[in-house]
């Protein structure tokens, strides 16, 4: 529904705007809750953003592995992040990260991360090709993290495209295969400070540090047994089999500008796991395989428990602020 629809003559502003070009774009495609498009469900990913706006809560999100430093620090990770729709195609989302550390002989260190917020856009909702697609940026607020467990001081600005794909379209001959689907995103993140001055006291020497520009990638590919089971095939599989979508994320940064005098190395990891999906929530966990040493060493694992607030609360926190939506889309009809 567009916005002059929703909100008579008396809207305006930048968000009607936009909003009218994405409806004259998209004709009467319609926004639902979580991540539909068409028949296809996305679910949150964990290590990637999905290409939907919605009114959801990941809390806790718990990682625990060894870093690329040198020594590898032992390093866990408690995170939670709360997405709130604007309108029925924007919305924000704020995160915030604790982390501990403990290097090898110590000492330990543990403190908050920077504040992050992004402001999410969903121009694309294809049902017939099951194709989605978001425009957002994500902004990490410099000096509101501690600097012990690595927090800068200068803020990061990452515009950033995220897509969703699922195989659905395919023809009825290609049967099982049409339960794949495939999401990503990339991005370029883009320091407010270009470099980072420091003053060593027992040198008396000044050092001047290049933050670098990086290029942020990743994608996931997932199979849906619900898919499968609505869509596909009934391969009368036990309930909680139907419930789970099998997926291997990957999450890359590459150094693309302003580091001189610095490794140009891409770090990343590898993420197999799998996702079980609810009516009110889901829960997944996953391996973290690091690509290389800068990445990290051995394997860790990452858990999340997230919650559907617009399945839950579908009459206050869980509805879109400015206008109205359509019920929420549910993965499972029981």
């Amino acid at each position: 529904m567009c916005p002059a629809t929703i909100f008579g003559p008396r809207y305006h502003g930048a968000v009607w705007a936009i909003e009218l070009a994405a409806c004259s774009w998209l004709g009467t495609s319609e926004a639902l809750a979580h991540c539909f498009v068409g028949g296809r469900f996305f679910p949150a990913t964990l290590n990637i953003d999905d290409p939907c706006v919605a009114d959801e809560l990941s809390l806790p999100t718990v990682s625990v592995s060894k870093n690329g430093d040198d020594p590898s620090a032992r390093e866990i990770d408690i995170s939670g992040e709360l997405s709130k729709r604007i309108t029925e195609n924007f919305g924000i989302s704020i995160g915030e990260t604790w982390t501990h550390l403990r290097p090898p002989g110590g000492p330990n260190a543990s403190g908050f991360q920077n504040l992050e917020t992004t402001f999410k856009y969903q121009f694309l909702r294809d049902a017939a090709h099951e194709l989605g697609m978001s425009a957002g940026i994500v902004v990490e607020w410099g000096g509101t993290g501690a600097q012990q467990v690595g927090a800068d001081r200068f803020s990061t600005i990452t515009p950033a495209l995220y897509f969703g794909k699922g195989f659905g379209d395919l023809p009825d001959s290609m049967g099982w295969v049409r339960a794949f689907a495939l999401t990503g995103q990339v991005g370029y993140s883009i320091p407010t400070s270009s470099s980072t001055t420091s003053f060593d006291p027992d040198s008396g020497m000044i050092a001047v540090t290049p933050n670098p520009q990086f290029l942020v990638y990743g994608a996931s590919l997932q199979y849906s047994m619900p898919y499968l089971k609505s869509s596909v095939v009934d391969l009368q599989l036990p309930d909680f089999i139907n419930h789970l979508i099998p997926i291997v994320e990957a999450q890359f940064t590459t150094p693309v500008a302003n580091n001189a005098g610095m490794p140009w190395v891409t770090t990343g990891t590898v993420n197999p796991g799998v996702i079980w999906v609810g009516k009110y929530f889901q829960v997944g966990v996953e391996a973290i395989v690091p690509i290389n040493r800068a990445s990290g060493t051995g394997v860790g694992v990452i858990a999340q428990l997230h919650l559907y607030l617009d399945d839950i609360f579908p009459t206050t926190i869980g509805k879109p602020l400015f206008g109205t939506a359509p019920p929420p889309q549910k993965p499972f009809g029981n």
